[in-house]
């Protein structure tokens, strides 16, 4: 097992970046860096949990610029897989959330997934290998600690051939009281994923992948065919935060707003063809039984106020993404919000992808003496919808979940669709993992038959 880091040592820095190492290295054994256990510090912070936000820092670049991919592979080889993207007329890319093992018992869930995406990529042909990963957040837990980057992050991904593009999660993110300003999470998150120049972090150890070099905690990730505009849900257990809109979080701002705005406002008046996704760690719709219908919810629940805000610049701006990405509830749930926006009727996937290692939880629980009663796939989710929303859903679906399996998505878009997987990990070959799949029209913004 490679050393593990010492942040002592100088960081090397490179003229291009370093994804994976020079030859395949063997899943490790235990972690390299004892994790005890965190419940102590857990009740102390319990109440912090559901109020402490943090300042967002601001990107490096301007709101309506965006990242592309050719700049994150370096000089030498963004042209050519820029070009090889283009030849093979489609990008596939992968997307993840909630990986970081927090303990012994959990890491070989991670490392499963990690070898699983990697895998993916070492089988595929030239046309069909995935350019990136996209992680959606909780990368490190509990508390996103500089020491457990190597053992959650860089070893699991040891040898993931492409870049792995990252929004941070509350638990990269929250402030456990006396934390030293140089040792927040926040700040080892952007060491690690937001580098001015790809250079090998201390938290990287003997491991060969240099940070990534994207612009900030929230940025828009453009690549052949599609743009990826990720934004950063703040700190708290529940809900996500994007703004201060509604005066409860001036540490926060409204600065993602204007970003978001910006990113719209290019993508309408540049008229893009591609797809457009939009990325959070909280998820604006994350499953509960019906009122009276008895039992509760899984570990994590909406975030209504983040995507009305959401919404709300949508509206303005005049676009919607063809998808929402999001993870933090620890499962896989996928729903159809069909909407009127403008002068059409669209259909837009809210995908759940939660369940990346760290833990898989039932999307439904007992609750005050009732049985839990697991929806049915297809059945309406229309009492997740906001009575405050800015757009009214016609339809809420929860089309289909699985709380009991980890994985990840594969993503494919070419100039007409958007194909988006789930694959569970545990499967006997990678062509079978796949659990579901919907796909989008770009033009028009429909589900069509897969």
């Amino acid at each position: 097992m490679p050393a593990k880091h010492n942040a002592k040592l100088p960081q090397p820095v490179f003229h291009e970046p370093i994804f994976s190492e020079d030859h395949p290295l063997p899943s490790p054994t235990g972690f390299a860096t004892k994790h005890p256990s965190d419940s102590k510090t857990y009740d102390e912070v319990e109440k912090l949990l559901k109020k402490d936000v943090v300042n967002v820092p601001k990107s490096r670049i301007a709101d309506a610029d965006v990242f592309r991919l050719q700049d994150a592979y370096g000089s030498n080889h963004g042209t050519k897989i820029a070009d090889k993207i283009w030849s093979a007329k489609k990008i596939i890319f992968h997307a993840l959330g909630d990986s970081g093992a927090s303990n012994v018992r959990k890491y070989g869930n991670e490392l499963r997934v990690s070898d699983q995406v990697t895998v993916d990529c070492h089988r595929s042909d030239e046309r069909n290998q995935p350019a990136f990963l996209f992680h959606l957040g909780d990368v490190v837990y509990n508390f996103g600690e500089s020491q457990y980057y190597y053992d959650q992050f860089y070893e699991p991904f040891r040898n993931y051939p492409g870049p792995i593009f990252a929004i941070s999660g509350n638990h990269d993110s929250f402030i456990v009281p006396g934390t030293p300003a140089n040792k927040r999470p926040l700040t080892t998150f952007q060491r690690n994923f937001c580098a001015d120049k790809p250079v090998i972090t201390p938290e990287a150890g003997s491991l060969h992948r240099t940070a990534m070099t994207q612009p900030g905690v929230y940025f828009t990730l453009d690549a052949p065919f599609v743009r990826v505009i990720g934004l950063f849900s703040n700190a708290l257990e529940d809900p996500g935060v994007i703004s201060n809109k509604d005066g409860k979080w001036p540490t926060v701002t409204d600065k993602q707003l204007k970003f978001l705005s910006a990113q719209l406002r290019r993508i309408r008046n540049e008229k893009y063809k591609g797809a457009v996704l939009l990325a959070t760690h909280h998820p604006p719709y994350s499953y509960s039984p019906p009122p009276k219908q008895g039992g509760t919810g899984g570990n994590h629940g909406c975030s209504a106020a983040m995507l009305k805000q959401i919404d709300e610049v949508c509206l303005q701006e005049g676009v919607y993404p063809h998808a929402f990405l999001s993870a933090h509830a620890h499962n896989y749930q996928r729903y159809t919000r069909i909407m009127k926006f403008g002068k059409s009727e669209i259909d837009v996937p809210f995908i759940v992808g939660g369940d990346g290692g760290h833990n898989v939880n039932p999307i439904v629980r007992s609750s005050k003496g009732y049985t839990a009663e697991e929806p049915h796939p297809g059945s309406s989710a229309a009492h997740l919808e906001s009575k405050k929303a800015a757009i009214r859903a016609k339809e809420l679906l929860l089309e289909k979940y699985n709380d009991t399996n980890y994985g990840y998505l594969r993503i494919h878009v070419d100039k007409e669709q958007i194909r988006i997987g789930f694959h569970q990990v545990g499967a006997s070959t990678l062509a079978q993992s796949r659990y579901d799949m919907v796909t989008v029209d770009l033009a028009d913004h429909t589900m069509v038959a897969n």
